[in-house]
């Protein structure tokens, strides 16, 4: 499995709870649920690449 980089992350928890219950919607976890925005995001503004790309 790939090596994942871990960090921290200050959120308001008004914003948290509304990720949490995103997340549980779709069956993610909250952190899952981060990560998939983020990469939508990115590939949206066409800033993601994938490894074979690289």
């Amino acid at each position: 499995m790939a090596r994942r980089k871990s960090f921290l992350l200050r959120i308001d928890p008004k914003l948290f709870d509304a990720l949490q219950r995103w997340a549980n919607d779709e069956l993610r976890s909250v952190n899952g649920q981060i990560e998939y925005l983020l990469v939508r995001a990115l590939k949206d503004a066409d800033r993601y690449r994938q490894k074979a790309d690289r």
